[in-house]
């Protein structure tokens, strides 16, 4: 993150040489740098760009917080992809918490932005137009490749998601693979043996922990049945849609791993609804440990994350790394039992 300016440099700069330098009027500069609808993306664009490359001084733009911020930090949430950009996903709430919190600890303030990327541009933009110090992306998507390209542009930002191979940019997260290990050998320690996976496999963090029950499932000596498989979205509704369906057309199942806890809720409620009593005759895992998940009833066995840890590490990498190379980390994920899965 960039250090303090010198405030003589800072104030070489006024509006009408950015107004020269862009080749617009004052007025435009100045509606520009206050957000104006009334700009077209790709002039803002220019300007916000133009106006960091020159050190000016646009925070001083953004009304003063009671104390006065020493950085401020933006949360973009990307456009949904299986789970990523579900802001009403709990998960989201407990990590958002989790960032406030390291946050404030660090004497810097947290926006929580309207953009919803879907593309390389949009990436750029949310980076060249945002008044924040650093931008947290929460959730890849399906935009890997346009992090990637990004991070070569502006490495102001981390990202909370998975480490995938040739990876350019710092991402913050959990140990997926093992989560999903860890979840699947319990059932398979209690004589499941035919244990479904819950969760749509095109976002990178549910793939990993698909990985981890592929594992386990081969560790075990069992194999996977193709049915096993459904790519169901990070929602209660979608979880009971398939459960309902795959009952209906005979398969038959003794065990569940879902790749969240709202996929796991509405796992349970189908098989209640179907009949089937949850752990007894099928047993439930999910992922992320939410704080009604211990409420449920039966109460949820599942894959905590560390949100606490990772919005510590999220924003330090952003307040500490004073532009210099960050390192990608993961943290350990913990499988706590409860009721759903019987012991």
């Amino acid at each position: 993150m960039t250090g303090s300016a010198d405030k003589a440099s800072r104030k070489s700069t006024r509006l009408e040489d950015l107004a020269k330098r862009a080749g617009v009027s004052i007025s435009t500069v100045s509606r520009a740098l206050n957000d104006s609808p009334a700009i077209n993306r790709r002039t803002k664009q220019a300007i916000w760009e133009l106006a960091r490359e020159l050190d000016y001084p646009f925070r001083q733009r953004m009304p003063a917080g009671p104390i006065g911020a020493e950085a401020t930090i933006a949360v973009v949430v990307p456009q949904p992809q299986a789970r990523d950009g579900n802001i009403y996903d709990p998960f989201f709430f407990e990590l958002l918490a989790g960032i406030a919190e390291a946050a404030r600890e660090r004497n810097c303030d947290v926006l929580v932005s309207h953009i919803t990327p879907t593309n390389y541009d949009d990436l750029a933009f949310a980076m060249s137009t945002s008044r924040a110090d650093g931008v947290i992306f929460i959730g890849q998507s399906s935009l890997h490749t346009e992090f990637n390209r990004l991070a070569v542009k502006d490495s102001r930002f981390v990202v909370w998601g998975a480490e995938l191979p040739e990876q350019s940019y710092c991402s913050i997260g959990s140990d997926n693979p093992m989560g999903g290990r860890r979840a699947t050998s319990h059932l398979t320690r209690l004589g499941r043996r035919k244990i479904l996976f819950l969760g749509d496999t095109e976002a990178p963090e549910a793939l990993q922990r698909y990985r981890g029950y592929v594992e386990a499932l081969d560790k075990a000596g069992i194999d996977a049945d193709p049915n096993w498989y459904l790519p169901v979205h990070f929602e209660v509704e979608s979880a009971e849609a398939a459960i309902h369906s795959l009952i209906d057309r005979g398969v038959e199942f003794d065990g569940v791993i879902a790749a969240s806890d709202l996929i796991a809720f509405g796992a349970i409620r189908a098989l209640q609804a179907q009949g089937r009593k949850v752990p007894d005759d099928v047993s439930v895992v999910g992922y992320d440990n939410v704080p009604f998940s211990r409420l449920a009833r039966p109460a949820l066995t599942t894959v905590s994350q560390d949100t606490e840890k990772a919005g510590r590490l999220l924003v330090s990498k952003l307040v500490d790394s004073q532009g210099g190379t960050r390192r990608s980390e993961r943290s350990p994920t913990e499988l706590i039992v409860r009721g759903s899965c019987g012991a």
